[in-house]
């Protein structure tokens, strides 16, 4: 686990600095344009999920300041997964609930949190009057679809510092280890500890 300390890596799970591949701004090093690669020795095994936590992180916080510039700066992490559980015919609270891995009563606190910031709303099912629907509001749409661009940018800002063709293999590379039921789970937050 990697905390940030004003401004340090704290490393607690092994003293910092040990199987660390690279130096950036170093000849050699990953990232520096037109460098010779050196060769990379092994890294130990927890810097894997740490890095691939860490480009997830970055990927994530980068968006929510570009959504925060246009005009979404109480949007969370944790509300796409729940936008993304609604989906496009909206969704009960149960539903929502189950999609993300949380209980009926977690699922409900993220959906009052959109509803208030006008991202959802609720309605009558209309094939059954004994049950609500949460539905994406057109400011909820909204911030989906920027969420979209934004990615798109950001994935081609990794192009443009990696090379496309590695970035393709990248993403070949973790369909082939990440199992397809896993890919593409809405229920992180739950597993991360969070709705």
């Amino acid at each position: 686990m990697v905390d940030h300390v004003d401004g340090e890596n704290v490393n607690q799970v092994v003293d910092s600095g040990k199987g660390v591949s690279g130096t950036p701004g170093v000849p050699g090093a990953p990232g520096v344009p037109g460098a010779p690669a050196a060769p990379l020795p092994d890294s130990p095994g927890y810097e894997l999920p740490l890095l691939l936590f860490g480009g997830f992180r970055t990927l994530i916080d980068r968006l929510h300041a570009r959504l925060a510039a246009e005009g979404h700066p109480d949007m969370r992490p944790a509300h796409g997964f729940a936008m993304q559980a609604i989906g496009v015919r909206g969704a009960t609270a149960s539903e929502i609930g189950r999609r993300l891995g949380v209980s009926k009563q977690a699922a409900g606190k993220t959906v009052d949190r959109l509803l208030a910031l006008g991202y959802a709303e609720r309605a009558d099912d209309p094939a059954d009057a004994r049950r609500k629907l949460v539905h994406l509001t057109p400011r909820g749409h909204d911030a989906l679809a920027r969420s979209a661009a934004g990615f798109d940018e950001l994935r081609a800002e990794w192009c443009a510092a990696l090379g496309t063709d590695r970035v393709r293999a990248l993403e070949a590379d973790l369909r082939n280890v990440v199992p397809e039921e896993t890919a593409f789970r809405l229920d992180a937050t739950s597993w991360l500890g969070g709705a």
